[in-house]
């Protein structure tokens, strides 16, 4: 049964997905009748799945909305915007109750607003009034308790317990006017105990305390890694087919050794011996590269719940928004789509509540009503590029720089030195936001922080483009993989390190006598531009022998300078490793060489935060201990 049950959630969430994004290109085309059917079929399915694992309460609301869509196919109903909310109202109900499922406990009912709601609609022809819809189905009676003014705590900051306790246990020995009601008890107890605090019952199945079915078990189900993936038959097949190429050339490569140890070393031996591994390369080649795609997975997959999210929250707005995909066949490591999925809807939040205008506001400034947002991914050489864009009002450099100096996160000297593009990168600091009140959408200065973070976590960079009164463009830039990674391997002294490749702009000899100090810090003039010189050596807390003859230029998406290095290995297509409980500051990994040679791989990022300060002795000695440790 779990096998059962994991394989209906993984087939339902897919078609809940596909359901969810049906929905909002209805609400677009209402008349299209071959749309209403797909969204029907996709319920009923969901429906079947639910009542063969005897999920009774799935079932009921499964059924609900699909008559409800079943009258609006057959042109019975009308579709309107209210009649919408309801059913998105539904689906977002099955999406907890698949929460549930997850957790091995059966559903519990569905919110009761939601299921009058589809009833009404069932029995009167159209949705219930907004405010009908959203009060629950019985309003909570009043619990006589003495109390103090509504709100009113002890001189101590306590909660009043007794008359709290009076409240809930029912004690109706206070009079008529200090009648208090559960919504003023849990009003009065939020401030000393915050969802957050609350703990699950221990009672079997029990749902966690929290705002949403299924409780914070559920949201912490949701956060763990999918295990598994999906692949291509045809892809399997080919690896197949290649392990049976390579097995086919070992024989070859076995039969070669045994005559070249039995004294037969002539022309043609040797000349086998060589077409036997350079067929074996290509193949080896071949194979990582199909073992590679097995891991690649359509953006789509990704793509396909957020037309829901930017329709909820453009109604939530008062905003007339609709979300176009592109590219959704690029394939991205599956890692990786996982890890994108938070960025995202921070950048498609931002887009709905900062970026686009209200409809009387586009009208006045001369555009439609309709606001735009484009999602889109493609793929560009070795890096997928995925691009969040609006036609909202773009945002102001000059702004972005006051509101920063007003939230003290630089100082006014700073700010002045900044260009645009520094300045709109200035959105990614921690606790910087433009809104002047916090809402439930936005406004505490967290979300962008995070996108940036997670973006570099995956070793990618982000741009921001803006223009005024014409929109903002959000630029992604990804490896294909994580698992391999490209690499420029330099020297310090005899040691060999690898840099990340996607950050090598050029490499250069470094002349002493053009040198120069600037503010106590070496730099280089080049092509009229003055870059820092920074030592990988003075990163590493290695000593220095000798002055670098070398240099590589390097970008990232805050400053570009030039890392000295004594020497070059060359570039190589680096396989990633781990160190096994245990990663020091500035080591992204290790890899091995053709020749055995173990070399870290370094996290720039990381080694670069401490530019300007004082270097740790524990980089140097982590860098030492992770050599020991790979060796």
């Amino acid at each position: 049964m779990e096998d059962l049950l994991q394989d209906f959630l993984q087939e339902a969430h897919d078609l809940l997905s596909d359901v969810d994004n049906k929905l909002v290109d209805l609400e677009r085309t209402p008349d299209d009748r071959r749309l209403l059917n797909d969204i029907f079929r996709g319920f009923h399915t969901i429906k079947g799945g639910a009542g063969f694992l005897s999920a009774t309460e799935l079932v009921t609301l499964c059924h609900l909305t699909e008559n409800l869509f079943d009258r609006l196919r057959n042109g019975e109903m009308t579709l309107t915007f209210d009649l919408m909310d309801i059913i998105m109202a539904a689906t977002k109900g099955v999406r907890d109750m698949f929460g549930e499922l997850g957790q091995g406990v059966q559903p519990h009912p569905a919110a009761p607003e939601v299921i009058e709601g589809l009833r009404t609609a069932l029995e009167t022809g159209h949705a219930p009034a907004p405010a009908q819809a959203a009060a629950p189905a019985a309003a909570p009676a009043a619990v006589a308790a003495p109390v103090a003014a509504p709100g009113a705590a002890a001189a101590s900051g306590e909660p009043p317990w007794q008359q709290l306790l009076n409240a809930v246990t029912g004690n109706a020995a206070a009079p008529a006017e200090d009648v208090i009601t559960a919504a003023e008890v849990a009003n009065q107890m939020a401030p000393h105990f915050p969802p957050e605090g609350r703990r699950a019952t221990d009672k079997p199945g029990a749902a966690a305390v929290t705002g949403a079915p299924g409780g914070r078990r559920t949201e912490e189900r949701a956060a763990t890694r999918e295990n598994t993936i999906r692949v291509d038959t045809a892809r399997l097949d080919q690896v197949l087919n290649l392990s049976g190429e390579i097995g086919l050339t070992k024989n070859r490569l076995t039969s070669l050794r045994a005559d070249i140890l039995a004294g037969k070393t002539d022309a043609d031996t040797l000349h086998a011996l060589d077409q036997a591994v350079s067929q074996l390369d290509l193949l080896v080649s071949d194979l990582q590269n199909s073992v590679m795609k097995t891991r690649m997975q359509p953006i789509g997959r990704l793509f396909q719940k957020y037309p829901r999210i930017a329709r909820d929250l453009a109604r939530q707005l008062g905003k007339d928004v609709e979300l176009v995909l592109s590219g959704e066949e690029t394939e991205v490591d599956k890692t990786m789509v996982e890890d994108l999925a938070d960025p995202l809807i921070h950048l498609i939040r931002n887009a709905v509540d900062h970026g686009v205008e209200s409809p009387l506001e586009r009208q006045a400034a001369g555009k439609p009503a309709k606001s735009v947002v484009r999602l889109e991914a493609r793929q560009e050489g070795d890096h997928i590029v995925l691009i969040v864009a609006d036609d909202g009002r773009g945002m102001s450099a000059e702004r972005i720089r006051a509101k920063a100096v007003e939230k003290r996160l630089l100082t006014e000297e700073e700010a002045s030195t900044l260009d645009e593009r520094q300045s709109l990168n200035l959105i990614f600091l921690p606790g910087f936001s433009t809104k002047t009140q916090v809402s439930d959408v936005s406004g505490r200065g967290v979300g962008m922080d995070v996108v940036k973070t997670n973006i570099q976590k995956l070793n990618g960079s982000i741009e921001i483009r803006s223009e005024q009164g014409k929109g903002s463009v959000f630029v992604i830039s990804l490896p294909l993989t994580l698992a391999i990674l490209p690499v420029l391997l330099v020297l310090l002294g005899d040691q060999p390190f690898a840099l990340p490749l996607s950050m090598v702009r050029e490499i250069l000899p470094i002349e002493r006598d053009k040198m120069q100090e600037v503010g106590g810090k070496h730099t280089l003039v080049l092509r009229g531009e003055i870059l820092p010189v920074v030592a990988l050596s003075h990163l590493l807390g290695w000593p220095q022998d000798e002055p670098p003859e070398f240099g590589v230029l390097m970008q990232t998406s805050e400053r570009s300078f030039i890392l000295s290095v004594d020497s070059f290995a060359g570039r190589d297509d680096a396989v990633i490793k781990s160190l096994d409980d245990f990663r020091p500051r500035g080591v992204a990994g290790v890899t091995t060489l053709s020749n055995g040679q173990i070399v870290l791989i370094l996290d720039m990022k990381e080694l670069l935060s401490d530019l300007g300060s004082h270097i740790d002795s524990d980089v140097r000695a982590g860098i030492g201990r992770a050599l020991e440790l790979a060796v």
